[in-house]
């Protein structure tokens, strides 16, 4: 029986709200906390999963759970790293995203995952020494001041960038072994 005392309330049980807190209202710990939030499910995922679940392309989506890990590294690189810090770096490997989606087998799933975590690191380490109206430096991923974004800005994109993927791997998931849910 659902309870009005909120959404997601079950009787006896208060809500349950993904994210940040109930009672968090500034925009800097909303956009982080849910991002973090996002980062964990992530992680949540595809934990339990053996090591050629993990690699193999799930049909009729075309891209493995690991691959999705490592994806998501490539764009917290691209739009932290090379976009808002406007490092001199490796925005894109050579192969498009054959290869940034790709495993090859001698490429260690434990490898893939440090370098996903090491990003999110380097991630929040710009984020938190920055205001979210600070803008985005001239020189990696944008050219000219015009172009260049808000960190507020590139991290709401990331946070949609992670909503839409988490919701694409919460799929793949369960067509590997039915696994559903948050």
């Amino acid at each position: 029986m659902v309870d009005t005392q909120g959404a997601g309330a079950v009787q006896g049980r208060p809500a349950v709200l993904d994210g940040p807190g109930v009672r968090v209202s500034d925009p800097r710990e909303l956009v982080v906390g849910y991002l973090d939030w996002y980062r964990e499910t992530l992680l949540r995922k595809i934990d339990g999963l053996s090591d050629a679940q993990l690699r193999t392309p799930v049909e009729p989506l075309g891209w493995s759970p690991l691959g999705m890990v490592k994806h998501l590294g490539w764009v917290e690189r691209r739009w932290m790293r090379w976009g808002f810090a406007a490092e001199d770096l490796v925005a894109c490997l050579p192969g498009g995203d054959k290869v940034e989606w790709g495993i090859p087998a001698e490429e260690p799933a434990d490898r893939v995952i440090a370098a996903y975590l090491d990003e999110v690191g380097r991630s929040r380490s710009l984020a938190a020494r920055a205001d979210l109206a600070e803008r985005a430096r001239i020189g990696g991923r944008f050219r000219t001041p015009d172009q260049t974004p808000s960190l507020g800005r590139i991290l709401f994109h990331l946070l949609q960038e992670y909503a839409r993927h988490v919701g694409q791997l919460d799929v793949a998931r369960e067509l590997i072994d039915g696994t559903t849910g948050e």
